[in-house]
């Protein structure tokens, strides 16, 4: 699980970066954007707004969409909040269900310096770290 540690490390502070550059203040599509360019050039294989089919019992119900997944590892979430709520997390716990990775970031880029929140799901139950 080394891997998956060394991403997320490498997210964040990339995270960090991003909003040192851009400074707080925009809309969170323009972070995720950012985020995207900066990772790729760090080295990640990134997917940006990857569609999953949802299915109940088999049958296809709708789409979820995560903001980024990084390296096939870890679903990052982009946020511009005044603090990371349930509802996020909640969010990023639905991604980790679908898409079987076990590793959730949520990136909140509203104040000057970055916040996060790391989520991690174990198959039994799932988890908020």
């Amino acid at each position: 699980m080394m891997k998956a540690e060394e991403t997320t490390k490498s997210i964040i502070g990339t995270g960090m970066e991003v909003l040192n550059s851009l400074r707080p203040g925009l809309d969170e599509k323009l972070y995720e954007k950012a985020l995207e360019i900066e990772l790729k050039k760090r080295g990640h294989k990134v997917d940006r707004q990857k569609v999953y089919t949802v299915q109940y019992k088999g049958v296809p119900i709708g789409e979820l969409i995560p903001d980024l997944i990084v390296d096939n590892l870890v679903v990052v979430e982009t946020k511009v909040a005044v603090d990371i709520h349930d509802a996020h997390i909640a969010q990023v716990l639905g991604y980790l269900n679908i898409t079987g990775l076990e590793i959730g970031l949520v990136l909140n880029f509203k104040l000057s310096k970055l916040t996060w929140k790391h989520l991690m799901a174990d198959r039994k139950s799932v988890l908020s770290v």
